[in-house]
């Protein structure tokens, strides 16, 4: 057992800020790696950033890199992505992952939410 549920999905404009979260549970998941990927309508499910562990390590892709944090709770059991300067190309939905060993191939990750849609205006 074990379930990840996102939330804080929304919509805004560009520029703006919002903070998703992903919450687990059934199960601790502290051990493992956590991950954000994206997937917008006919488009790949695309990586965006993750966190080791303890959180000394993080990864993010150029997209997002200077403009999206990614932390974790592990007392909360939860991961957040803080989104800053928000643009339309970020319109997707974010889904949270968990998995024993990191990196950015979204088919090698065992534990996925439901997904939070973020949609961006112009």
């Amino acid at each position: 057992q074990g379930q990840l549920v996102e939330s804080g999905g929304g919509l805004v404009k560009a520029g703006d800020s919002l903070r998703l979260s992903c919450a687990a549970s059934g199960r601790t998941f502290s051990s493992y790696n956590l991950g954000w990927f994206r997937q917008a309508p006919g488009k790949e499910r695309e990586f965006v950033a993750h966190i080791n562990w303890s959180g000394s390590s993080t990864d993010y892709a150029d997209s997002v890199k200077g403009r999206f944090t990614i932390s974790r709770d592990n007392a909360k059991n939860t991961v957040y992505l803080q989104m800053n300067s928000l643009k339309p190309e970020d319109t997707a939905v974010y889904y949270c992952a968990a998995n024993l060993l990191g990196g950015r191939v979204a088919a090698t990750w065992r534990y996925w939410g439901q997904g939070t849609a973020v949609t961006v205006s112009s």
